[in-house]
């Protein structure tokens, strides 16, 4: 994996690559993939049903895969709603094309991001590294996916790198 160079932005880690394209590269089509609450614990919580990879490392891959694509990724986690919910609102300001937002156990209570994302003009993929759907009751409904456009889930860190891959073939044309 490349070393990656990191900088402090909202309270939070933001992951560029070394050799990856510079998240405001003109012309380039610009991905806010955001992760929230827990996921800075990934390598340590739950290995067995979240893998063993860091949070960094997976955002190394989709920083790497969003350059195959000519396209540039700006990662972000919290364990905070509100930070979500203000990077969601300004994320068309930012001049991002597209959002992959992995809500964590939000995706299951969180009508405020919901809304966050109705009002964004932005398409958005919904992630998940385990499969909601095979795991407990409450975990089955996301009050999020409603407003994405579609939700990749079950494929551990490969997820994102699957998201990416959809919503660039729809922001590309492809």
């Amino acid at each position: 994996m490349a070393e990656a160079k990191r900088k402090a932005r909202g309270g939070t880690l933001s992951v560029v690559p070394d050799g990856a394209p510079k998240p405001r590269l003109r012309g380039a089509v610009r991905v806010l993939v955001l992760s929230g609450p827990n996921l800075d614990r990934l390598g340590k919580r739950e290995p067995e049903i979240y893998g063993k990879q860091t949070l960094a490392e997976i955002h190394d891959q989709i920083a790497a895969a969003a350059a195959l694509r000519k396209a540039v990724v700006d990662c972000r986690q919290s364990n905070h709603e509100g930070a979500l919910i203000d990077w969601i609102g300004m994320a068309a300001e930012d001049g991002f094309s597209g959002m992959l937002l992995n809500p964590g156990a939000l995706t299951h209570t969180s009508y405020a991001l919901y809304d966050a994302l109705k009002g964004s003009s932005l398409p958005t993929v919904e992630v998940h590294l385990s499969n909601p759907d095979a795991r407990e009751a409450f975990r089955k409904n996301s009050l999020v996916a409603p407003a994405c456009v579609g939700r990749v889930a079950g494929f551990g860190a490969a997820s994102y790198t699957l998201a990416l891959t959809g919503l660039l073939d729809r922001l590309q044309g492809s």
